[in-house]
């Protein structure tokens, strides 16, 4: 199964990849079937362990093999990861302030459809930061392996079973019903198959363009990261507890990604 795996193309790879992060989406959407409401210290402690998983994987997974891309394409690795970073993070802030302010007169259910429309928005570069970390294996990078890639996918669906959990509760805490909630909280995945296949193309069909999609991930990844997942655990008593989950979390996907990759 695992050879089978190992055999597929990158955009092939990539797809089965954003289908397992869609799926741990849909779990975490499932626990309005087991829980009126999520015990929120473990919600924080998964947020936390999200967020130190996250940050990990945009260094190893994204960031390093963008400088290793860089530097063989004879650019600077400097100006990329400026350039990469700072436009996935602008991105998602024009995007995060543009609904931010549609809904404002629009909605009274503001903070609930916020946070869905945050959810979806970070989950498009996810999912392109997978379909990158695929279709980069295909140059042999160093440190761009399919087994570097997996880790990175298995990082961003740990993280998507609070996110889909964080949909879905709040919505039937609101009065919809438990399959509406769940419907909903589990489509909110479903764009990070559809973004792996198209950052799996770009890098295939122009390669210069990696190092730059692999630091606009990574850029993305943070922002979510630093905007909205560390706020949102440490919105807690628990506040150092949280602080220390997130560094095991870091040290987990450290781990994995260095021993796989």
């Amino acid at each position: 199964m695992i050879n089978f795996f190992y055999e597929l193309n990158p955009i092939m790879q990539s797809f089965i990849a954003c289908l397992f992060t869609f799926l741990i989406t849909t779990l975490g959407s499932a626990s309005v079937f087991l829980f009126k409401k999520f015990n929120k210290t473990l919600l924080d402690s998964f947020l936390s362990i999200s967020a130190g998983v996250m940050i990990a994987a945009s260094f190893f997974s994204l960031i390093n093999p963008a400088i290793d891309m860089a530097l063989s394409l004879k650019l600077i690795p400097v100006v990329v990861l400026s350039i990469g970073i700072l436009g996935g993070t602008i991105l998602l802030f024009i995007g995060d302030k543009i609904f931010e302010r549609k809904i404002k007169t629009s909605s009274d259910n503001k903070r609930t459809i916020l946070l869905i429309f945050s959810i979806i928005l970070h989950n498009i570069p996810e999912g392109m930061a997978i379909g990158v970390a695929f279709g980069s294996v295909i140059y042999g990078l160093n440190g761009a392996t399919i087994a570097s890639a997996i880790t990175l996918a298995l990082g961003i669906g740990i993280q998507n079973f609070p996110e889909g959990s964080a949909i879905s509760l709040p919505l039937l805490r609101n009065g919809m019903s438990k399959s509406k909630s769940f419907l909903i909280g589990s489509l909110s995945g479903i764009v990070e198959p559809i973004a792996g296949i198209i950052g799996a193309a770009l890098v295939l069909k122009v390669n210069v363009l990696l190092p730059y999609l692999l630091a606009f991930a990574a850029g993305a990844m943070l922002y979510v990261v630093i905007e909205e997942i560390i706020p949102e655990s440490q919105n807690t008593e628990k506040k150092d507890l949280m602080a220390f989950v997130t560094i095991i979390g870091f040290c987990i996907m450290m781990i994995l990604d260095v021993a796989l990759g």
